[in-house]
C-alpha cells in the first residue's frame, strides 16, 4: 500500500510539473526544444497520410453502401464482433418486385415477358454489385482501416509518449538554469561562517539538477529514434495502400465490365419480343383519303427507310438511294450478335467486319453499315471501329 501511495504521488508530481512547463510554453515563459527540420516533416507527412486516410475511407464506405442507416448497423455489429447480416441490394430488390408483377401481370404478355427478362438482368446486377462490394471491403477498405486502427494508434501513442519525454527534458533544463543561477549569486557573497552550508547545498542541487538532464536527455533521445522509425514507417504504408488501391480499381473495373455485358445481353433479349420498343418508330398505315399532296406526303409511313435521316415533315431517304458521305467510310468490327428489328436494320454476326458511316442529322448511337449488297442501320454500341 505505502508503495503504491509513493508511486501514485511521484506520478502526480510529473504530472504536475509537465503541466506547468507546457503552460509556462504556451506563454512564452520558458523555452521549448525544438525538433529538427526532417523530424517535423516527417510529422506532418504522417498527419496528412492519417487525414486523407481517414476521408478515402469515408467516402468508400458511402461508395460501397449510400444508405447511412445500414452502415451504422454494420458498423455496430463490427464493434461488437458480431457478423453482418446479409442484406439484398437495390437491384435484387427490384428484380424481385419485377417477377412478382410479372406474375401477377401476367408472364405470357409482352410486358410480362419484359418484365421477367429485366428482373433477371437486374437480379445478375445485384449479384454482381454484392460481389464487388465484398471483394473492395477485403482488399480496400480493411487495409485502410487496419491502419488507422493499428499501426496509426502505435504511432499516436509513442508521439504522446515522446512529447511527455520532452516536457520532462525542459522542466529539467529550466531546474538546471535555475540551480546555476542561484549558485552564481551565492559565489558573489562573502566567504562568512553562516553562508557556507548554503552554498554547498546550492553546489549539490545544481549537481543533482545536472543529473537529471542527463537522464532525461538520455530518455527523450531514446523515444525520438523510436518515434522517428516509425514515421519512416508511412513510406511503406503509401506502397501498401498503392497496391491496396490497384486492386480496387481492378475489382470496380470488373463490376462494371459485368454490368455492360448483362445490359447488352438485355438489349438483345428484348429486341427478340415483339411489340417490344428498340429504339425505332413503328410504322404507321396511311389514312385511306387524303384531302391534299402535303397531307399525304405528312404522313406516309416509314417502312423501309432510316429514321432519323432527316428533319420531320420530309419524306425519308429509302437504304438504297443513301450514299456514302464525302468524308468516306470506316471500317469496323462487330463484337456481338445483332438481330435487325425492322428492315431497315442490319443484322450482324460476332467478329465479321462490315463498312460504316454516318450521315448528318442522323441519332449518334446509329450508323448505316454495309455488308456487300446489303445495307442497313448498325447500332455503336456493337461495333469497335478499326480505322
Amino acid at each position: 500500500m505505502d508503495f503504491n501511495m509513493k508511486k501514485l504521488a511521484s506520478d502526480a508530481g510529473i504530472f504536475f510539473t509537465r503541466a506547468v512547463q507546457f503552460t509556462e510554453e504556451k506563454f512564452g515563459q520558458a523555452e521549448k526544444t525544438e525538433l529538427d527540420a526532417n523530424f517535423e516533416n516527417l510529422l506532418a507527412r504522417a498527419d496528412s497520410t492519417k487525414n486523407w486516410t481517414e476521408k478515402i475511407l469515408r467516402q468508400t464506405e458511402v461508395l460501397l453502401q449510400p444508405n447511412p442507416s445500414a452502415r451504422v448497423e454494420e458498423f455496430l455489429y463490427e464493434k461488437l464482433d458480431r457478423k453482418v447480416p446479409s442484406r439484398v441490394t437495390n437491384g435484387e430488390l427490384l428484380a424481385q418486385y419485377m417477377a412478382e408483377a410479372a406474375s401477377e401481370l401476367g408472364p405470357t404478355t409482352p410486358y410480362g415477358k419484359t418484365l421477367v427478362k429485366v428482373a433477371e438482368a437486374e437480379k445478375r446486377l445485384g449479384a454482381a454489385e454484392r460481389d464487388f462490394i465484398h471483394t473492395a471491403s477485403i482488399n480496400f477498405l480493411t487495409p485502410l482501416r487496419n491502419f488507422l486502427e493499428g499501426d496509426w494508434k502505435t504511432i499516436s501513442k509513442e508521439r504522446r509518449l515522446l512529447q511527455n519525454r520532452r516536457l520532462d527534458l525542459d522542466a529539467c533544463k529550466a531546474r538546471l538554469k535555475k540551480a546555476k543561477a542561484a549558485e552564481a549569486k551565492a559565489t558573489t557573497v562573502p566567504d562568512f561562517q553562516e553562508t557556507r552550508p548554503r552554498n554547498y547545498i546550492l553546489s549539490a542541487s545544481a549537481s543533482a539538477a545536472e543529473q537529471e538532464l542527463r537522464v532525461a536527455q538520455t530518455e527523450f533521445d531514446r523515444q525520438a529514434e523510436v518515434t522517428r522509425l516509425l514515421l519512416e514507417g508511412i513510406s511503406s504504408t503509401h506502397v501498401n495502400h498503392l497496391r491496396c488501391l490497384h486492386e480496387f480499381v481492378e475489382s470496380q473495373t470488373t463490376y462494371y465490365a459485368q454490368c455492360y455485358r448483362h445490359m447488352l445481353d438485355l438489349q438483345k433479349q428484348l429486341g427478340r419480343f415483339p411489340g417490344t420498343f428498340v429504339g425505332t418508330t413503328e410504322p404507321t398505315s396511311p389514312p385511306l383519303s387524303s384531302t391534299s399532296p402535303t397531307t399525304t406526303a405528312a404522313t406516309m409511313p416509314v417502312g423501309p427507310s432510316v429514321a432519323g435521316l432527316g428533319p420531320p415533315g420530309e419524306a425519308a431517304l429509302c437504304l438504297e438511294e443513301v450514299a456514302p458521305p464525302a468524308s468516306g467510310t470506316r471500317k469496323a468490327r462487330v463484337l456481338y450478335d445483332y438481330e435487325a428489328a425492322d428492315s431497315s436494320e442490319l443484322a450482324l454476326l460476332a467478329d465479321e467486319l462490315i463498312t460504316v458511316y454516318s450521315l448528318p442529322g442522323m441519332d449518334p448511337d446509329w450508323l448505316i453499315g454495309e455488308r456487300g449488297n446489303k445495307k442497313g442501320k448498325v447500332p455503336v454500341t456493337y461495333l469497335e471501329l478499326l480505322s
